[in-house]
């Protein structure tokens, strides 16, 4: 990886991206290797698990914004954790309308042996590093802290409805897509969802 690649933002982001979901994949080939509980949870579920195991008790709406995941999702977690005993739940000592989640010793012994087996693969690969890479590295820590605290990027909302002539909304539906010719030879327009924009604005995700 040049310094080329990463002088712009857009590099930056692609480098990163690259290099934190490599890293990620072999932290998770660690934990795949011990062939105990922690095996067969995802990454999602033991990242909950160790949330709870360091916060002692937090309720599921609590959990759902400390791991930036919707709710509907974390609902799902929650039933996987409680499902195979790493996690209980009790009533809320202040409101009857939520719980508390709590871990059990089982839980709490998944999350150590996953934490001494990511730690240890990570001790080795930072002593193969220079003074001046691990203090690099030890500097950068709270800034990728920040960047998996961020907010998810919303998703592109549907704009306001145009009426039509006589104060008529136009037949065509929310999902279609209709083209227009501009006048005086500008190029053609696309209306998608309630939004005008130019067809070279347009991508396909």
């Amino acid at each position: 990886m040049t310094a080329t690649r990463t002088r712009t933002d857009a590099g930056l982001a692609t480098a990163l991206r690259i290099s934190v979901s490599r890293l990620a994949r072999r932290l998770r080939a660690q934990r795949a290797a011990s062939g105990l509980t922690e095996a067969v949870l995802s990454e999602t579920q033991l990242a909950a698990l160790s949330a709870l195991e360091v916060h002692h008790a937090m309720t599921p709406g609590e959990l759902a914004e400390h791991e930036k995941v919707q709710p509907p999702s974390m609902t799902r977690v929650i039933a996987v954790l409680t499902e195979r005993d790493l996690v209980v739940k009790s009533p809320h000592p202040t409101d009857r309308r939520q719980v508390l989640l709590t871990v059990t010793d089982e839980g709490r012994a998944v999350v150590h042996r996953v934490r001494r087996r990511k730690d240890a693969w990570l001790d080795q690969r930072l002593a193969e590093l220079t003074a001046a890479e691990r203090a690099t590295l030890r500097a950068a820590v709270p800034i990728l802290e920040k960047l998996s605290q961020s907010l998810p990027a919303r998703s592109l909302r549907r704009g306001p409805s145009r009426p039509g002539r006589g104060g008529r909304v136009s037949a065509q539906g929310a999902g279609s897509v209709s083209r227009s010719r501009a006048r005086s030879g500008q190029l053609a327009s696309e209306t998608y969802r309630g939004w005008s924009v130019a067809p070279s604005r347009l991508r396909t995700r």
